[in-house]
């Protein structure tokens, strides 16, 4: 298309001013960086809150500090860590510490112990304010039962990425901006917001004609749009992984939140557990409770030779040590040292995990999502976890973030 001839809305414009004007005062006032992460616009396309783009904090810390550390068995987060360096060891900082890595002969404790020691110097995650807990939740894959095709029995669309959707990448003009992505379609010759949650689900869009799978469930089928990824499981028995191919751009709401505000359920309520609860029992109140959040994740059909979905960082992740984080705190890839505790629980889960994917409810400093895994035993996991956690960045030697 000739750009020449496209105009964006007034609204986008004030919304790229707003993104512009924020992220240049965020870059002239810290030499911190990190990686950034796409932002997608607020509701009604307001500007972007500055607390969204606040810096984070990095403090350089010691080994001793990281609870646990010197028992912690580090042998699975090791194996996670040769995944990162898939995507990582072409990457400055990154390819000689990979290429060691996988030239450990011996992955006893002790070795790789004086493995991390060497070549990482850990930095504590700090939230702008300075504080240093945040919020841990979890996630899993999910499996659904339904079909390639609508029946009386599955109903519910599962939509691909539909060809209308346009990525405008601001990074293109402004440097500064990198990596800042939002969505929208045509409508003449403007852009404009894409069609919201509510809208594509009355057939508004490229959608219809679109769909991958149908399923029986629709609140089942917002958690796996919340999830990212999951399996179908078709009528003959065979199991089909799909994964997260793109997004309205609209912002992610809580309906959970929702149904706290509205009276509906009390806050120890609200998990993913309590709201599938209410929505049996609540039926004709659902599609208005969906409606409430306007973002929208499309999906694809994965291989079946996939050991786990995909992450952000296009690697499997690794049941109980993958976790989603903001790339614009944390870099995709890194080892992060999580010290939190069990879902609903006071035992202490300090473990070595990988940033290695993202997530659009993941936004902040001292914020991660844990991933279970699959199945039913992770979704009962993932949907009560809601725990207070510190988070440690273990930068490679010369790739810390003061240096950069």
């Amino acid at each position: 298309m000739n750009k020449h001839n496209i105009a964006i809305s007034k609204k986008w414009l004030a919304l790229v001013l707003s993104v512009f004007l924020t992220a240049c005062s965020m870059f002239s006032k810290s030499p911190v960086t990190s990686s950034p992460q796409p932002v997608t616009p607020p509701p009604k396309m307001m500007p972007v809150p500055a607390a969204e783009l606040a810096t984070p904090v990095f403090v350089v810390s010691k080994w001793e500090m990281l609870p646990d550390w010197q028992t912690l068995d580090l042998e699975l987060s090791h194996t996670a860590f040769l995944k990162s360096c898939r995507a990582l060891k072409n990457k400055p900082h990154w390819q000689e510490v990979c290429l060691q890595a996988e030239l450990l002969g011996v992955n006893d404790n002790a070795t790789l112990h004086a493995f991390y020691e060497e070549w990482f110097t850990p930095y504590q995650v700090l939230n702008p304010d300075g504080s240093e807990q945040g919020v841990i939740t979890g996630y899993y894959e999910p499996l659904l039962k339904g079909s390639r095709f609508k029946t009386p029995r599955f109903q519910y669309p599962l939509y691909a990425a539909p060809n209308d959707l346009l990525t405008i990448d601001l990074g293109e003009v402004y440097p500064q901006l990198k990596d800042l992505h939002l969505r929208g379609r045509l409508q003449g010759k403007r852009i404009v917001p894409y069609y919201n949650r509510a809208e594509i689900g009355a057939g508004a869009g490229a959608t219809m004609g679109n769909e991958l799978f149908w399923v029986e469930n629709k609140i089942e089928l917002f958690f796996l749009h919340i999830q990212g990824s999951g399996r179908i499981e078709l009528p003959d028995g065979k199991q089909v992984k799909v994964g997260y191919a793109d997004k309205n751009g609209h912002p992610y709401l809580s309906i959970g939140k929702k149904l706290i505000e509205t009276g509906e359920l009390k806050l120890e309520e609200a998990s993913m557990q309590g709201i599938k609860v209410w929505a049996d029992k609540n039926p004709e109140k659902v599609d208005a409770l969906l409606e409430q959040n306007p973002s929208y994740v499309f999906l694809r059909e994965l291989p079946d030779s996939l050991s786990a979905p995909l992450g952000a960082l296009g690697v499997p992740l690794t049941n109980e040590y993958s976790i989603a984080v903001d790339r614009r705190t944390i870099p995709l890839g890194a080892p992060v040292f999580l010290a939190t505790t069990y879902p609903n629980d006071s035992a202490p889960l300090n473990r070595l995990m990988l940033a290695q994917d993202t997530g659009g409810a993941i936004k902040g400093a001292v914020r991660a999502d844990f991933f279970w895994g699959f199945g039913e035993s992770a979704g009962a996991l993932a949907g009560k976890m809601k725990q207070q956690g510190r988070l440690w960045v273990l930068f490679p030697k010369g790739g810390e973030p003061m240096l950069n």
